[in-house]
């Protein structure tokens, strides 16, 4: 069900400080936290005598110390201290997970430690970068499977329906590319000489038509880039010139919670009106209000599949790069699981 040798969006930076932060990641219960140095650490949420979560105890330096009987365990899962006793048991060491903080994110890797390259973290460099301005968002709770969040990213013929005060226009007509590449699936749009979606409207104060793009990137496991914006009509925008319009970057990361719920993450990026707080303001609630509708959708899709399990789906042309970006995930699965298959049996053959 779940990808382990990558990265996952674990948090956001500024949810992490000096108090313990529990949070169950494709199946496992984390527990994050800073060290005085101000590095993120994440551990197993499992004291190893009694399971107890370790996310109800407290800090004492660098050190966890369980709640329930005061077992110490340092930032690497090791034990290091057991009250009334000077040894400490064998197999009392607890899972500790890399982490990097990059991008306003803190990255974590569920899979084999040895294999955790940093170098794999997605470069979205407008997220700290002077010339764009970036909102963070506390990750939202969604009840329904994490690739959904990729089948409704995307088709971006759906805004024209589920969003009809913000990103909706008459887009569901209009034919759409798509491309493949080895870790991503891309989707584009672009919608020419037509009225501006509300959103649009409101941030670039669009009176006439407008050309509008919507470049979608959906990235393995669960990463969806959003290209989106909106220029004057025949301004050149198509061509690579969006200096008449308003141009945005989306990026949203489903982490698994399990196999039917995910946490939520998102960003936006702008590349004008830096300080204007009222922009700010806008572009939030617009974006919150459409985020909402797809999270209502997503359950709504979840929901119906738990109802009719004995009933299968129809597919559309809208839905081909969804479906493309679910073959691919499965492949890699399937390949990982297939690894460690291999690497199993040949254990029990020299055992």
């Amino acid at each position: 069900m779940f990808l382990k040798n990558c990265w996952y969006v674990g948090a956001n930076a500024d949810e992490l400080g000096r108090g313990l932060l529990a949070r169950t990641l494709l199946d496992e219960r984390v527990v994050f936290y800073r060290k005085e140095d101000g590095t993120a650490v994440a551990l197993e949420d499992r004291c190893s005598h009694r399971f107890y979560p370790l996310s109800k105890g407290d800090l004492k330096g660098d050190v966890i110390v369980c709640g329930y009987h005061g077992l110490e365990f340092d930032c690497t899962g090791k034990c290091v201290r057991v009250p009334g006793q000077t040894d400490v048991p064998q197999g009392s060491t607890i899972r500790a997970y890399p982490t990097v903080q990059r991008w306003g994110l803190v990255w974590i890797w569920m899979g084999d430690p040895a294999k955790a390259d940093a170098s794999l973290i997605p470069d979205i460099w407008r997220q700290d970068h002077p010339e764009w301005k970036t909102l963070f968002n506390p990750p939202i709770p969604v009840q329904g499977d994490y690739r959904l969040l990729g089948d409704n990213l995307l088709d971006p013929s759906h805004v024209a329906f589920l969003h009809k005060t913000t990103l909706g226009s008459d887009v569901a007509e209009v034919p759409h590319e798509m491309e493949a590449f080895d870790n991503s699936v891309r989707v584009i749009r672009w919608t020419l000489d037509r009225p501006a979606a509300p959103m649009f409207a409101r941030l670039g104060g669009f009176t006439s038509n407008v050309d509008r793009w919507q470049i979608i990137t959906w990235t393995a496991p669960c990463m969806i880039e959003v290209d989106l914006g909106s220029c004057v009509a025949g301004s050149g925008a198509i061509n690579g010139d969006r200096s008449q319009g308003v141009e945005m970057r989306s990026y949203n990361f489903a982490t698994p919670c399990t196999e039917k719920t995910f946490h939520y993450f998102w960003t936006h990026c702008r590349n004008y009106k830096h300080d204007d707080d009222n922009i700010s303001k806008i572009t939030r609630e617009q974006v919150l209000i459409a985020l909402s509708e797809d999270i209502m959708a997503i359950e709504g899709v979840q929901a119906g599949t738990d109802r009719y399990p004995d009933k299968r789906t129809i597919n559309t042309r809208a839905d081909g790069a969804g479906l493309r970006a679910r073959r691919h995930l499965k492949g890699l699965i399937d390949a990982e699981q297939s690894e460690k298959t291999s690497i199993n049996e040949a254990a029990r053959a020299t055992a």
